[in-house]
């Protein structure tokens, strides 16, 4: 894997995300909705965190919220330094697509067109100017997640795993600040969780900012630090003891696999 231009020192000090008194309240009927009661969260550059909850705790919310999909009722969010509670729609539209990759629990892919077109996408759509050549960089993005053979199957030619690493290769080719992932591994088996994992650890060793929401503790455990919300608050902030490597765990499953095929 070559090293992306967001390889910058892993954790510089620098934060990628700063929101503050994060409050969401939704309107339903005649009734009041707090989904978010003040949160405050920091991520710094090159960092991997978790966010975990149970249903209805604020977790989508919140990362709706992160991924400038929705204001917040109240409160202040900086990404990358800009202030974006106080953008428009386009503001946030153009942000959005510059300094964030978004991966789906259900891939969100375009059937009947190949990987190499899926990965291009995000380029198109770019209204900044940058100099783009959307073939090779999104070759360049299927390469980085070990799927330069496959640049002309369609989803339904490839298995589950490698589905999301298509969709992987599509949050990275315009090289965001934050790679945002929601349930990544949600419609995986165990053994595609901890290729995937492998992956996002790769990336995040490179440098890249992830944040993933998870509602399984074992995908929480290759996260560097574990956010978990309840009732619309953080209840628990803290680093992860025993980070599990996820290539580690992988090699043990390859070896158990060659012994039973001894």
């Amino acid at each position: 894997m070559t090293e992306p231009s967001h390889g910058r020192n892993h954790h510089d000090d620098s934060p990628v995300i700063v929101a503050t008194g994060l409050e969401r309240v939704f309107e339903i009927g005649q009734n009041q909705v707090r989904a978010l009661r003040g949160v405050d969260l920091t991520v710094r550059r090159g960092e991997m965190l978790a966010i975990m909850g149970a249903s209805g705790s604020g977790k989508s919310t919140l990362m709706n919220i992160l991924g400038c999909l929705d204001p917040p009722t109240s409160g202040t969010y900086r990404l990358d330094g800009i202030r974006v509670d106080e953008l428009d729609k386009d503001e946030l539209a153009d942000v959005r697509n510059r300094k964030l990759g978004f991966v789906f629990q259900k891939f969100n892919l375009l059937a009947r067109t190949s990987a190499l077109e899926n990965v291009e996408l995000p380029l198109l759509y770019d209204r900044s100017g940058r100099e783009m050549e959307p073939r090779r960089l999104a070759t360049a993005a299927l390469e980085r997640v070990g799927l330069g053979d496959r640049l002309d199957h369609q989803p339904n030619e490839l298995s589950g795993g490698e589905q999301q690493r298509v969709a992987i290769a599509r949050a990275l080719v315009t090289e965001p600040s934050l790679l945002l992932a929601d349930e990544p591994t949600g419609n995986l088996d165990s053994r595609t969780t901890i290729e995937v994992c492998t992956l996002l650890q790769e990336l995040n060793e490179l440098g890249l900012t992830i944040v993933l929401v998870t509602h399984e503790p074992e995908v929480a455990q290759y996260a560097e630090r574990i956010v978990e919300l309840r009732d619309g608050r953080i209840i628990w902030d803290q680093p992860v003891a025993d980070r599990r490597s996820a290539a580690s765990d992988l090699g043990q499953l390859r070896t158990k696999d060659e012994g039973r095929a001894a």
